[in-house]
């Protein structure tokens, strides 16, 4: 979750506000999970018990993981709710949602009606036999519980039974053409992720879905024509919580402009909207939220949505619910959160599945974070406190090794902004580390330590542009580095925008300490 949707929305906002871009960055804990439901029954808890325990916790992380939201909020408050239930009736006020009677899995030995999650069974499309009742995550096929082969109850175990119960469905259908529209200006987008998603218009359009079921845990339905003892299902839902968390920000004590503020990005063409999630989200967000946002009205559409593909763990796909992978907390335990976010920036999966392992975290850290910007950092700061009266000389650089790398330095703003455009985030980092690379040449080029006895104004010189250097590199590295971009602010001043500030003369500098902690990896076997 971390390195396939979170981390690179951190990245990516952080980015705009240094550019100088409105940024608002929302998100929350999606609460209304059928996982939450079989959570609960099988520990013989509320629901909300187990909401308030992994929200606590997943809210905790992100802090130590310095994930600058706007906000962070749940599908399970009271405003969630009321703008839920607004679209809901908005869409059925103009004909996109109507009442069917289907088929659904009903338990006869736990006497209840099924919802997705609480079924598994074989899956129709490649033959995986734990495919759950909504999706497939063997090859990735959205399914319905009643296309399972050979399904079974995760509540009891038993082979349930189809019966016929009534339900609102959201006609999809009514949206193909509008889409295949829509899509046909996604020119820029992945291609993985344009491509799946017209694939399956062109395989069978949008099919009309139920967005009710027989269940408790969930949100009221606004009308009640259809009985006591259902509600709105998660899936419709839980893409409705990017407006309402919108909305709650607009609301809330954060935001100083007012509670409309939210329309600034909803209702102007002119916002950009960009949407970080996983690949096995691109049809809820290519083609049933869009569809969801044109049944409401003049709501915004995704401009981006920067999919990834998947983080494998030895071989295979981390998953939280499968047990595959690090966890959050396990890997802050190992890691520094900078350190981290290094190095799962570095190896975001963006266009294919990528292999990610505690050695091989270890190792970006120790061989690339550590040993070149790290390195760098402690080194000339260190010469600065030493050789340059502990403050910043006054003595910048005019030689043609001086302008040059400062020219380089200045240069991968403009080639790093031109990645975050096309949200190309590992190609972003590998400008600010080329930089960082540049500089640690310079020095070892020019050898101010050396310079420091023979020419000691020269080794002046060399040092300034050398902390230059690393003034600008620094605001390069702060998306992927927030904590230690704060190390450094503390020590060089807060950066003005996505640019190289000058430095200033005379400020202090005191002998540093390295900014990373080289990470101890196992032996070899």
């Amino acid at each position: 979750h971390l390195a396939g949707a979170y981390l690179p929305a951190d990245i990516f906002a952080r980015q705009q506000r240094l550019m100088g871009n409105r940024v608002l960055m929302v998100s929350g804990s999606d609460v209304h999970g059928t996982p939450i439901a079989v959570r609960a029954e099988a520990e013989g808890v509320t629901p909300q018990d187990i909401v308030d325990r992994y929200h606590s916790e997943i809210v905790s992380q992100w802090g130590e993981l310095g994930i600058s939201w706007d906000l962070y909020t749940t599908t399970g408050t009271e405003h969630h709710a009321k703008i839920t239930q607004e679209m809901f009736l908005a869409q059925l006020e103009r004909g996109h949602i109507d009442k069917r009677v289907s088929d659904q899995f009903f338990d006869p030995e736990a006497e209840r009606f099924l919802p997705d999650r609480f079924i598994e069974g074989e899956c129709p499309n490649c033959g995986y036999g734990d495919a759950r009742g909504d999706q497939c995550d063997n090859c990735g096929k959205t399914l319905d519980p009643i296309d399972l082969i050979n399904p079974r109850s995760k509540l009891s175990g038993s082979t349930p039974e189809r019966r016929e119960t009534e339900h609102f469905f959201y006609r999809y259908s009514d949206f193909t053409e509008k889409l295949r529209e829509y899509l046909d200006t996604k020119s820029d987008w992945r291609p993985h992720v344009v491509n799946f998603a017209k694939g399956w218009l062109e395989d069978e359009g949008l099919l009309d879905r139920a967005i009710t079921r027989d269940i408790d845990w969930g949100i009221d339905i606004p009308v009640d024509d259809l009985g006591p003892g259902k509600k709105i299902y998660v899936w419709y839902d839980a893409v409705i919580g990017y407006l309402s968390a919108s909305q709650e920000w607009a609301a809330s004590d954060a935001n100083p402009d007012g509670p409309d503020a939210w329309k600034d990005w909803w209702h102007q063409p002119e916002s950009r909207h960009v949407y970080f999630i996983g690949k096995d989200n691109i049809p809820f967000h290519a083609l049933f939220w869009p569809a969801q946002l044109m049944g409401a009205g003049d709501l915004h559409l995704p401009d981006s949505i920067p999919a990834n593909q998947y983080v494998t763990f030895k071989g295979g796909k981390a998953s939280a619910s499968r047990g595959v992978g690090l966890t959050i907390a396990d890997a802050l335990e190992a890691f520094e959160p900078d350190a981290l976010r290094f190095a799962l920036g570095a190896a975001l999966p963006e266009q294919a599945d990528t292999e990610v392992s505690e050695e091989e975290i270890g190792r970006r850290i120790n061989e690339e974070l550590v040993a070149t910007w790290g390195n760098l950092v402690n080194r000339v700061l260190s010469m600065v406190n030493k050789n340059c009266d502990g403050q910043i000389p006054d003595t910048p650089g005019s030689a043609p090794e001086d302008l040059e790398l400062l020219e380089a330095v200045d240069d991968a703003f403009v080639e790093a902004a031109a990645f975050y455009e096309e949200v190309e985030l590992k190609a972003a980092l590998r400008t600010a580390m080329k930089a960082a690379q540049a500089a640690n040449g310079y020095l070892n080029a020019t050898e101010p330590w050396r310079l420091q006895k023979s020419d000691p104004e020269r080794a002046s010189q060399v040092l300034h542009t050398a902390l230059a250097a690393i003034n600008g590199v620094r605001v390069l590295f702060e998306p992927f580095l927030p904590f230690t971009s704060v190390t450094l602010s503390a020590i060089l001043g807060e950066p003005t925008g996505w640019h190289r500030d000058p430095l200033v003369a005379g400020t202090p500098i005191d002998k540093p300490t390295p900014l990373f902690t080289k990470v101890e990896l196992p032996e070899a076997e």
